[in-house]
């Protein structure tokens, strides 16, 4: 059984994969060929797919019961003590914690450092900080409204 997946492929493509799949949803191409249909329906795909991108999912005799194939993808499998992940990379940038500095008491006629947090009563403005704790919006998707 496999499972082969396109995204943004010509419709020649995928008219020439019906003749051994069938195509379930767009892009989405379901069957159960040999072991050498197989390969030449991805020899195919990697001729063929234009500016696009292919998944190929198949069954095999293996741990996981599977194995993937993924051509010109962001994302790719990677062996994982024997055990094929598949690997996403991410689109946003490795965020880097800035260092602790000390709080200082407000109120106070010096600025004495704490051990630890201030706190500020609801509603108090940051002056700068950035924003801790829940939003109104997420309050209301996460408790309902009141």
């Amino acid at each position: 059984m496999i499972t082969l997946v396109l995204a943004d492929c010509p419709a020649g493509l995928r008219g020439l994969l019906t003749r051994w799949l069938t195509e379930i949803s767009p892009g989405v191409f379901v069957g159960d060929p040999s072991a050498r249909i197989r390969e030449l329906v991805w020899e195919e795909v990697q001729t063929y797919r234009g500016r696009g991108r292919a998944v190929l999912a198949y069954s095999t005799d293996t741990e996981q019961g599977f194995a993937f194939a993924t051509h010109e993808h962001r994302w790719h499998p990677v062996d994982h003590e024997g055990l094929t992940l598949i690997h996403r990379p991410s689109d946003r940038p490795h965020r880097t914690v800035p260092p602790r500095t000390p709080a200082t008491r407000p109120g106070t006629d010096h600025d004495s450092v704490t051990d630890g947090p201030t706190t500020r009563p609801a509603g108090a403005p940051t002056d700068g900080d950035p924003a801790t704790g829940w939003s109104k919006a997420a309050k209301r998707r996460r408790f309902g409204p009141r």
